[in-house]
């Protein structure tokens, strides 16, 4: 008899436990969602990528480069199912931002061009790193979110002075003469060869000053 309430006793005591360790576990996981969907609606909110088009003669030039009419069309689509599909989404921006460096148009094929290209770059990736850590730290993602905006936007500012400066119209005579300054740049001077007849008095002058 005694050893029959020490089992039931057992098995009450199990029970209750299993019970509070499922509890417990729901209102874990009940915290855990709030904490998902906050940070969902964060990163959701601050998800803006506002990408003004450039003029129209800069746009002429660079409906060529392919990978950077490929770039925006990926950053101009937002996500919205979850917060995989953000993940998701930063991580194939973080692949087609490195293409950018790949036929690049001559005229823009320049140092400040590459140069901004390579901090666009830097804030995608970071942008894809935090949004898939354990804990994502969304104010960081939707931080990096406003910078990608302004990176993006000094890029394009960066090609329209490009195309204007490029429309400037030069002086006179002035291609010709930036030409003949780049020859002169280009060919080392020549020694001094003295002319014939001359030699023989310099040896002889130096052979005075010997003595």
């Amino acid at each position: 008899m005694k050893l029959k309430l020490l089992l039931v006793s057992l098995l009450s005591v199990l029970l209750f436990s299993c019970q509070d360790d499922a509890a417990q576990r729901e209102i874990e996981q009940q915290k855990q969602a709030k904490k998902s969907e906050a940070i969902f609606n964060t990163i959701s909110n601050g998800w803006i990528f506002d990408i003004a088009p450039v003029n129209p003669a800069t746009q002429s030039k660079i409906n060529s480069w392919n990978e950077w009419r490929v770039f925006l069309n990926e950053i101009n689509q937002k996500p919205k199912s979850s917060i995989g599909a953000f993940q998701k989404k930063a991580k194939v921006l973080s692949q087609k931002v490195v293409e950018l460096n790949n036929n690049i148009p001559a005229e823009f094929n320049k140092p400040q061009v590459k140069a901004r290209i390579s901090v666009i770059t830097t804030k995608v990736k970071s942008m894809d790193l935090f949004i898939h850590l354990n804990q994502i730290p969304d104010n960081k993602v939707v931080k990096l979110v406003g910078e990608i905006n302004m990176e993006i936007e000094y890029l394009q500012l960066q090609l329209e002075e490009i195309v204007t400066r490029s429309q400037i119209p030069r002086e006179e005579g002035e291609p010709d003469l930036i030409k003949m300054k780049d020859t002169a740049r280009a060919i080392p001077s020549a020694p001094e060869v003295p002319v014939q007849g001359q030699t023989k008095g310099i040896i002889n002058s130096k052979l005075f000053q010997k003595k």
